[in-house]
Parts: C-alpha cells; sequence; structure tokens
C-alpha cells in the first residue's frame, strides 16, 4: 500500500509536533509510517496498513466501534502530557470534516 501521509500517524497523532520527530540521532522517530517503526509490530500498522489497506483508523469501516483505537484515544486524553493526544479527538473530526490534505497543511505550518 502506497503512504501517503507519512507525518500523520495511523491514529491520527501529527508527527510534525513530536519532539522526537525533530531529534537527530538514534532517538529519531520518523514516524509510525517509516519502514523501522513498520516492523516494530504495532497493532493499528497491522490492523489498519496490513489487514485493512487504510492509512487511518478513521477511514476503517470500524472506526466508530473499535475498541483499541477509542481506548488508546481515551488513554491519551487521561493520562498523557503529550499535546497532541489531548487534541486528537478533534483532529481525527478535523480531518473527516475537512479531508487529510487540509490537516496536514496545517501541521506544516504549526512544526
Amino acid at each position: 500500500m502506497e503512504v501517503k501521509y507519512p507525518e500523520i500517524g495511523i491514529c491520527g497523532l501529527s508527527c510534525r509536533l513530536c519532539p522526537r520527530y525533530h531529534t537527530e540521532g538514534p532517538n529519531r522517530c520518523g514516524g509510525c509510517k517509516t519502514e523501522s517503526r513498520m516492523s516494530a509490530g504495532c497493532p493499528f500498522m497491522t490492523c489498519a496498513l496490513k489487514k485493512k489497506g487504510v492509512e487511518f483508523c478513521g477511514e476503517c469501516q470500524e472506526n466508530g466501534t473499535c475498541e483499541r483505537w477509542q481506548n488508546h484515544r481515551n488513554a491519551g486524553k487521561a493520562a498523557d502530557s503529550f499535546k497532541c493526544y489531548q487534541k486528537l479527538e478533534d483532529d481525527i473530526a478535523f480531518i473527516r470534516k475537512n479531508g487529510t490534505d487540509a490537516f496536514e497543511k496545517i501541521q506544516k505550518a504549526r512544526e
């Protein structure tokens, strides 16, 4: 499958706003759709990219009922200090309403 948006995580997070995305050296994260991360075995990558052929969980037919994805979003809101997790629901809603291109444009400006 062709990855069109490597800087947007499968769950909807913006890699461009992550400090590890901008780190130099071995701790740098190039995003969850990079080859090194794809081989890590993330359940979202396995399900979305490999099994269902969608780039984002939000594109999946089961996104409204997927317990794993809902738990991921809820855990991020409740316990993660990373700002992108706090806005994940809003970002997903924005992507659904305005499209991924519009979201990526905003994230580039915010970066």
